[in-house]
């Protein structure tokens, strides 16, 4: 199991364009993967439930990911946190 904890540094926070992108991102991996936000956790692979995590700029988030391919998961989920979402 990997987690790591990551900062969203993105101006609008995890709004309807980056909560697709994340979700497009974590279903291409066959790993289970979770957001959390304090004490909220949810399936990073539903876009429902990535959006009702609400995180705005700034917040913390821990992301966990378990499975064959969780390596490569984590690595991708954070190069596309550490791009901001491709916002600038």
């Amino acid at each position: 199991m990997q987690t790591e904890n990551i900062t969203l540094g993105n101006k609008l926070g995890l709004h309807t364009r980056a909560a697709a992108k994340l979700v497009e991102l974590s279903s291409r991996f066959s790993s289970q993967i979770e957001l959390s936000l304090d004490s909220k956790k949810v399936n990073a692979k539903s876009i429902l439930n990535v959006m009702l995590l609400s995180a705005s700029s700034g917040s913390v988030l821990t992301i966990t990911a378990e499975g064959v391919d969780e390596n490569e998961a984590m690595a991708a989920l954070k190069a596309l946190f550490d791009s901001n979402f491709g916002e600038e």
